[in-house]
């Protein structure tokens, strides 16, 4: 089989960001066991890639799999590029793929202004009424409840009336099927979490 130069060069960026030291398969809720040594390793080698990647590599990940995507929205989070948040939106409201959403979550939550308030809400408006689907209603919430916090709003409010549109879902059949816990608070302690190594992380990111 011979490869184009577009598949090489693709088979490369891979190797380089995504799957050495399997590293796609360490970020996300992965990263919450992680210790010692090996988080701090894990740290420093996220963060220096996360410098040394281009905007133009970036946009290439986000256009294949769920294991590129992902691993680019930690990078940009990382990395702090915020020219991102508008494309990272659009993926999590398309909810084309698994596995990639909590990470979309993620980046927006660290970069933590209004703007990126208005795509969780925009996410939850659309996914919350959705009762036979489960995808990243929790971890949009989450973060929206951590960027309220940071904000001083309260844009969640309106989600968490009684019997409003989180308790309708979190009742529902998709939901239930999970057996995942009530609290709102849980996932924004969570995805609070994921936030604070990506804010570690940064501390080795050079750009």
């Amino acid at each position: 089989m011979r490869w184009t130069r577009e598949e090489y060069e693709m088979l490369k960026l891979t190797r380089r960001y995504v799957t050495r030291d399997r590293r796609y398969l360490k970020l996300g809720g992965a990263l919450l066991g992680m210790g010692g040594r090996d988080r701090a390793k894990f740290m420093r080698t996220l963060g220096k890639a996360a410098g040394e990647i281009s905007p133009r590599e970036l946009g290439v990940l986000l256009d294949r799999g769920w294991r590129e995507r992902g691993t680019a929205a930690w990078l940009i989070a990382v990395a702090g590029r915020t020219e991102f948040r508008e494309r990272l939106g659009e993926l999590l409201l398309a909810s084309a793929g698994p596995f990639a959403g909590q990470d979309y979550c993620v980046a927006l939550a660290t970069f933590g202004t209004s703007a990126d308030a208005d795509l969780l809400v925009a996410y939850l408006d659309r996914y919350l009424p959705r009762l036979d689907l489960y995808y990243d209603q929790t971890a949009a919430l989450g973060a929206l409840l951590l960027l309220d916090a940071k904000l001083g709003t309260d844009r969640t409010a309106r989600f968490l009336v009684p019997g409003g549109l989180w308790q309708q879902w979190i009742d529902g059949p998709a939901s239930k099927a999970r057996d995942h816990p009530e609290d709102p608070d849980e996932y924004r302690e969570s995805i609070g979490m994921l936030c604070a190594f990506a804010d570690e992380a940064a501390k080795h990111c050079s750009i």
